[in-house]
């Protein structure tokens, strides 16, 4: 891997390309196996430096030089100031809603542009995708000057409540005599959290990417709590997001999802440590007892065991080292550059992680036995633990982030493909981004090399559960998939609505129906097979097969166990599918699915 130069698959382009889509998937997989993406080193050093210089850095001097108190380089004198982990929420809630923290980058599919976020929702008649339709007065898929304008005000808003300097708390001089610095302004939270609301039931995207599922408690808790109960209440907060991320991670998926993590890090630069994980490289990529070992022990154990020791324990020795873990935990998940990109939210964490529990520990009276009322502590259980517990019953009424299945590889996805040339169509949507592929083009590539790299992409996705049945589907269904383009799904998003975060309730049938509305595919120019996250007691998934000018033409499961069991490129053919429902033939149209 260079500095510059990416580092490209050992094949001949033209001779790959024409190489039937399994077999290109195959060699493709197990490039990824030994190096990731292929990035160049100059990319991670962009994020890292935007990591350090606009997020710390700038954070810390925000925070500081708005709240009177001293200057960065004097840690020990802010790292356990309240208004100061207040401001880090808001400068993460900012920088999100923006767009240039998650999901930014060519690791998350976007080239040049490497913003998308507000370029996208600042601009009328882009893509948006409202979370229910009973909703009133949200009705239609395209972004109007109202959109705007509450986007524009939402951000405002957390802006004005970052930069004026705290008030006085009674609650909080009473618990910390000695502070001066105060909290925000109670009243100034108010309009962030109302506005982020409008938001979101005019267009989920935005409230998902400015992480609202989590941050959204954070500043009620601000604007309502008293000082001991918010600092509680918040100890509450991310402990449900790690132990319910760790829960999400028994069963079949998340084995699966640390093999290619670890081939995907450049800190990770031996060669033979990213093979270990896997059964038999290059023969075998299923994960090996090192990945079992790594995905149970060092991941789902850790993030269950360690935040449960931080809720109760009352010992300073064995707080810290929960808290060491956990920190550790969250860096190491930044080393690994996830394609997502949450390095923010990981830095966050970290420090959350000291500052509620080293900086305001339970044995000086803020553990959840000290809230001020049982039934507080009834109303805060029930509503941090009810849409995770729902979205893992019923994971196609909630987005994967709010039920807590961040990296737990049981996720909604998809992939498409076009027929040759139609492609291009999707340059007829209103967006502020071009095909990925032309963005790879733009940014230097040679057109072989760009379409190889978003080849890399899909194969990445085959290495997953899911991945497994969604290229059965379509090898189920097309007869002629060698010859088409085969994009992943998330990937795709990107370029269209400025965000994705992994989620496929993002691209499902009503987003491929506002792209049509303006792509203008004929049918079978454009196949989609798409599938929900497998619900808890279940031993399917469910999946749709889309033809973007008809709709859904077919809905069906498949069995997870058989999709772990295979390999990527699924060299004994497609796993078992069962279709429930078929539309009629008579009314596929024309194309490969008639």
């Amino acid at each position: 891997m260079g500095f510059i130069n990416p580092d490209l698959p050992a094949v001949e382009p033209e001779d790959f390309l024409r190489l039937p889509l399994m077999e290109r998937m195959r060699i493709l997989a197990v490039n990824w196996a030994e190096h990731g993406f292929g990035s160049p080193r100059m990319v991670h050093t962009i994020y890292i430096l935007k990591l350090i210089v606009l997020y710390i850095l700038g954070g810390i001097v925000v925070a500081t030089t708005t709240s009177h108190l001293p200057a960065f380089w004097h840690v020990g004198q802010w790292w356990n100031q309240p208004i100061v982990y207040q401001k880090a929420i808001l400068w993460t809630v900012l920088l999100e809603s923006i767009g240039i923290a998650g999901s930014w980058g060519p690791l998350a599919g976007k080239v040049k542009p490497m913003t998308g976020g507000i370029l996208f929702w600042a601009r009328p008649r882009t893509i948006r995708l409202r979370p229910w339709k009973w909703v009133p007065f949200t009705g239609g898929d395209r972004r109007n000057w109202f959109d705007i304008t509450l986007y524009v005000a939402l951000l405002a808003s957390v802006v004005v409540a970052l930069v004026l300097p705290g008030v006085h708390s009674d609650s909080l001089s009473a618990a910390v005599p000695g502070n001066t610095s105060g909290l925000v302004n109670p009243a100034l939270l108010i309009a962030p959290i109302v506005l982020l609301i409008l938001n979101g039931l005019r267009d989920k995207t935005i409230f998902l990417a400015a992480r609202g599922e989590q941050y959204l408690p954070a500043l009620f808790f601000f604007a309502v709590l008293p000082f001991v109960d918010m600092i509680i209440a918040l100890k509450l907060l991310i402990v449900i997001v790690w132990v319910g991320a760790g829960v999400s991670k028994f069963g079949k998926h998340f084995a699966l999802v640390v093999p290619p993590m670890v081939s995907n890090s450049p800190s990770m630069p031996f060669t033979r440590i990213k093979r270990a994980h896997y059964r038999d490289f290059p023969r075998d990529l299923r994960p090996s007892r090192i990945a079992d070992v790594m995905a149970h022990v060092g991941g789902t154990t850790v993030e269950v065991i360690a935040p449960l020791v931080l809720l109760f324990s009352t010992s300073h020795w064995l707080t810290a080292v929960a808290v060491a873990a956990m920190v550790i935990f969250h860096l190491f998940i930044v080393s690994t550059f996830p394609l997502a990109v949450p390095l923010e939210w990981n830095v966050l964490f970290a420090y959350a992680s000291m500052f509620l529990f080293l900086g305001f520990p339970n044995g000086n009276g803020y553990s959840p036995f000290d809230l001020s009322s049982p039934w507080l502590a009834v109303a805060l259980l029930a509503g941090l633990l009810f849409f995770p517990i729902l979205g893992n019953f019923r994971p196609d009424k909630v987005s994967f982030l709010p039920s807590m299945r961040q990296y737990a590889g049981n996720w909604a996805s998809a992939v498409w493909a076009f027929a040759p040339g139609a492609e291009g169509k999707l340059d007829r949507v209103t967006r502020t981004a071009k095909n990925q592929v032309d963005q790879f083009v733009d940014f230097g590539y040679e057109p072989q090399w760009a379409e190889i790299t978003m080849q890399q992409v899909t194969a990445w996705r085959t290495m997953h559960s899911q991945g497994r049945g969604l290229f059965s589907v379509l090898l189920h269904n097309l007869p002629d998939i060698d010859s088409r383009t085969v994009r992943e799904g998330e990937f795709l998003c990107n370029s269209l609505i400025g965000f994705n975060f992994g989620d496929g309730h993002l691209h499902n049938a009503d987003f491929i129906t506002a792209v049509q509305r303006e792509a203008r595919f004929e049918p079978g120019e454009a196949v989609i097979v798409w599938v929900e996250s497998q619900a808890w007691g279940s031993r399917v998934q469910h999946y749709q097969l889309i033809d973007a000018a008809l709709g859904v033409i077919e809905r069906g499961t498949w069995v997870v166990a058989d999709a772990v069991a295979e390999q990527p490129w699924l060299p004994d053919g497609p796993i078992p599918v069962t279709v429930t429902w078929t539309r009629p033939a008579q009314d596929h149209g024309h194309g490969a699915l008639a």
